[in-house]
């Protein structure tokens, strides 16, 4: 029986969302490291390793519209410091919660999961904002960038190690809490759309 990080058992673990449900793979990796071989394919990261998904957007957590915002040691691309990121995260959930900290993420990931956002569409020289359904796929990219992304900002230039913000982000989003940074862009995004039907 093969378990994520050789110590997390994903069976059992249920993804409530009905959209979403094809598009998180609980299929557990010792060591969750395809190294971008289907990176060409398309739609095939839905079928990689939810926790590789995550590992892989810690990795580049600095990419804000087109822009590298943030930098720091921990955002140099390397993998392994990215897995014992997530690693050390997974742990302090465990300690946290006395759940499994697989199932703790994939809800939070189900909640954070923006339904909406907006497009701009320009018309006759101006431009409108107009509501869109965001598809599955991309919906767990933008919930796995907030976590990352909010993350890193709280622990950019504080105490706070960055396996502890990551932790504190996933819990507070699991727990639907305001204080986490991807539940708090999710609403602000379905605010924005729903304004502008």
């Amino acid at each position: 029986m093969i378990k994520a990080f050789d110590r997390w058992d994903t069976e059992g673990i249920k993804v409530h969302d009905r959209g979403l449900v094809d598009y998180i793979t609980l299929k557990p990796k010792v060591v969750p490291r395809t190294g971008a071989r289907y990176a060409g394919e398309r739609f095939h990261k839905s079928k990689i390793f939810i926790v590789e998904r995550l590992i892989n957007k810690v990795m580049i957590p600095g990419h804000k519209s087109k822009k590298h915002f943030k930098g720091s040691g921990h955002i140099t691309g390397k993998a392994e410091k990215a897995y014992n990121i997530v690693e050390k995260a997974f742990e302090i959930i465990e300690q946290k919660t006395k759940e499994n900290p697989i199932k703790v993420f994939v809800e939070a990931l189900v909640n954070a999961a923006p339904r909406e956002e907006i497009i701009a569409i320009e018309y006759g020289g101006a431009r409108y904002p107009k509501a869109v359904e965001c598809a599955p796929q991309r919906r767990i990219d933008i919930a796995l960038r907030f976590f990352t992304q909010g993350s890193y900002q709280k622990s950019f230039n504080t105490k706070k190690a960055i396996e502890d913000c990551l932790a504190d982000e996933i819990l507070n989003a699991y727990k639907l809490s305001s204080n986490s940074a991807a539940i708090t862009k999710k609403l602000e995004l379905e605010r924005q759309a729903d304004a502008s039907r």
